[in-house]
């Protein structure tokens, strides 16, 4: 059956999930058009025990919901129906707020309003879960970034019993896991073909929540392999909106956010299992506290990469890793430098983005100066300002050409009071670490 187009869709179907011999399988589809099916694969998936099924399959259903949102977005239609079952009302509410609010950054940048358009149906109730017995360990997802890898660090120096999994066939994520000393859980994505054809026609596209699917997918793998807790390294400022828009906040990481980790885990003790946890071991810090953090340990530092458009692997040189262009090298490079001796900073990324005027606009957006700050998992402007003004004090920093435009040009309209580096690196806010992980957090305060 040729392709439609999804744009003109009135409804986004999810039609089944199921599972078998390792691999989940999601079905969806727009209208009458062709079928959409994604495959999930779990490496050596043992079998699983009879007392995990209920919850596995609960999980396996909110995976399917979950994980619809990349091919709802190509067509956005207003009607939603789930034939394999209605969800429940808190159900519906985890997902009618995962899609408004995780495609927050998609409809601002597409502009469209979903408000009218997300409502998942709601029909009946459901059995509160009871505890599985889950073994105490962790799941630990690694992006291969600083910040997975500070969480791997405190997990193995805690005693933590830990295994680093990944979603994606990434060799860069692969030679960090080797490096963190855990196991790693490697599993395997496979989208619909279609939905690249759909992009190709045109179809809507942009950022989706792809951490709350990738949660989704771990907590089917902690009932499977059997652990009792998920653990993502989200700090505080992923809960900091990028914007507003049309009245509505708009987060770049809102599926990284407290809010979200909250509701989720919140739904996973009532609906799955009440022993499995979900949380974020970093929520308390900021940015600038973990890249402190990261700065005591030198081993990663041939291997991480936060780069969004040049993550790959293709050799030794920082140039394979980084390429100092985008907004996360700038805040990565901004973050670090107050923390790594310069030197050590430069062999990293290859270069001194500090020190090239022509990088001035990416630093700027950092810094919230005259706009918004980037569409990219980076720290709050109050950090960025902060680690420059830092920056402007120190003699081997104050004449790269940033640094010396932030004291000359930037500094002037900015209130001194705010630009406290050590305010920032206090842990502050709430968490939803169990009891066994809090006493991490307490060493480090």
């Amino acid at each position: 059956m040729p392709l439609s187009d999804p744009r003109k869709a009135a409804a986004f179907r999810f039609i089944h999930a199921g599972y078998r011999d390792g691999v989940a399988q999601l079905v969806y589809a727009f209208d009458q058009d062709s079928e959409l099916v994604e495959r999930i694969t779990f490496p050596d998936a043992p079998v699983l025990p009879p007392e995990r099924e209920a919850a596995f399959a609960a999980a396996l259903k909110l995976l399917h919901l979950v994980a619809g949102v990349s091919y709802y977005k190509a067509g956005v239609p207003a009607v939603i129906v789930v034939e394999n079952g209605e969800p429940d009302t808190p159900t519906a509410q985890l997902l009618d707020a995962l899609y408004l609010h995780g495609l927050g950054e998609f409809a601002y940048q597409n502009g469209l309003d979903l408000r009218e358009h997300i409502r998942f149906p709601r029909a009946g109730t459901f059995t509160p879960a009871t505890a599985l017995g889950l073994p105490a360990r962790s799941l630990l997802p690694i992006g291969g970034g600083k910040d997975s890898l500070v969480s791997a660090e405190l997990l193995r120096q805690h005693g933590e019993n830990a295994t680093a999994a990944w979603v994606g066939n990434s060799p860069l994520i692969a030679a960090c896991v080797v490096q963190t000393g855990l196991t790693g859980l490697n599993i395997r994505r496979e989208l619909a073909p279609e939905l690249f054809e759909y992009n190709k026609a045109g179809a809507w596209n942009g950022h989706i929540p792809v951490t709350a699917i990738n949660s989704a997918i771990l907590v089917l793998a902690a009932l499977l392999y059997g652990y009792d807790s998920v653990v993502f390294s989200n700090e505080r400022s992923a809960s900091s909106a990028t914007l507003e828009y049309d009245g509505q906040a708009v987060n770049h990481q809102w599926s990284k956010s407290w809010e979200f980790e909250q509701s989720l885990a919140t739904w996973l003790r009532s609906h799955v299992a009440a022993d499995l946890n979900y949380c974020s071991l970093l929520r308390p810090l900021s940015e600038l506290a973990v890249t402190r953090l990261f700065a005591r340990e030198v081993r990663y530092d041939g291997f991480f990469s936060s780069c969004n458009r040049n993550f790959r692997i293709l050799g030794p040189r920082p140039a394979d890793r980084w390429c100092g262009q985008c907004p996360k090298c700038h805040f990565v490079f901004l973050a670090l430098a107050p923390f790594v001796p310069k030197p050590r900073l430069l062999g990293i990324f290859g270069r001194n983005l500090l020190d090239d005027d022509a990088q001035q606009q990416g630093f700027d957006a950092l810094l919230e100066f005259h706009g918004h700050k980037p569409f990219e998992c980076v720290g709050e402007g109050r950090e960025s300002r902060a680690a420059l003004y830092a920056l402007s004090q120190r003699p081997e920093w104050r004449e790269d050409a940033l640094v010396a435009r932030f004291r000359q040009v930037v500094l002037p309209q900015l209130d001194a009071a705010e630009l406290d580096l050590d305010a920032l690196l206090r842990p502050a806010g709430p968490h939803g670490l169990p009891p066994r992980l809090a006493g991490i957090l307490d060493a480090l305060c």
